[in-house]
């Protein structure tokens, strides 16, 4: 199954029980799918990130990061050496994919995104150190959590302010910039330098059946569906535990 019409797709480990084993499986199932796997982290810990590059990542998004240290261990466990210090080993996942003479070692540190959010003040504050960290490739913000670490709501001007303030420290240091909220992908004035979204339409306004039409153009380069427990996700893993055929899916909804 192809995933055509979507950039990634965002497997939730900070805001669910989902384990690596699960995604493993779930990737298993769709390893063609076009939508690069990415995982949003409960944490940048060694241990947490080595798992989830050696399923086959491409990807992390690490939440909650406040200052340069916590973004640097971000993106180094994201890289093998010289780039980082990810420990050798990894994934044979992406092995029939390869070019020939081309290795997962030699290839995988450019063709890996590392994606940090910055959802407090603290961050705010620093997100010029945070946004030139070496191997941090997006930077975004987590807006349900602006609110709830400043207390600010969307509709004031200081949140507003916030955002423009992440957004050009981010660009200042070279790297791209989004939002978690795919609200923010149209109808404010910061949309157009929105690059990045956490779910939403897709990327080429394709819109699945029985969702409607209303909403549909979008500037956005890099967007996905949210990838939390899905219904789907579990009719698979129950079906895949009980040695059942994988229930029939629809659109990107795990993959």
């Amino acid at each position: 199954m192809m995933a055509p019409h979507y950039d990634y797709t965002w497997f939730e480990m900070q805001h669910s029980r989902l384990r690596f084993d699960q995604i493993e499986e779930m990737m298993h199932a769709c390893p063609g799918a076009g939508a690069t796997p990415m995982i949003r982290m409960p944490d940048a810990l060694e241990a947490n990130m080595q798992k989830a590059y050696d399923l086959g990542i491409l990807g992390t998004i690490v939440p909650t990061v406040d200052d340069v240290i916590e973004a640097r261990d971000a993106a180094r466990y994201s890289h093998f050496p010289p780039a980082g210090r990810r420990s050798t080993g990894g994934s044979n996942f992406w092995n029939n994919f390869m070019s020939p003479g081309e290795t997962y070692r030699n290839s995988i540190n450019d063709n890996t995104l590392s994606v940090v959010m910055i959802e407090t003040q603290e961050g705010v504050d620093n997100a010029y150190e945070i946004a030139s960290t070496p191997g941090i490739d997006v930077v975004i913000l987590g807006n349900s959590d602006i609110t709830n670490f400043t207390g600010l709501p969307q509709s004031d001007d200081r949140y507003q302010d916030l955002l423009t303030k992440v957004r050009d420290a981010t660009y200042k240091a070279g790297k791209y910039w989004g939002n978690a909220g795919q609200q923010f992908s149209s109808g404010n004035r910061l949309s157009p330098d929105s690059r990045f979204h956490q779910n939403g339409r897709s990327k080429d306004g394709f819109v699945e059946a029985g969702i409607g039409r209303r909403n549909v153009r979008d500037r956005t380069i890099l967007q996905t569906r949210r990838c939390h427990i899905l219904r789907h996700q579990l009719r698979y893993l129950n079906a895949a535990q009980e040695g059942k055929p994988a229930p029939a899916t629809r659109g990107n909804r795990f993959c």
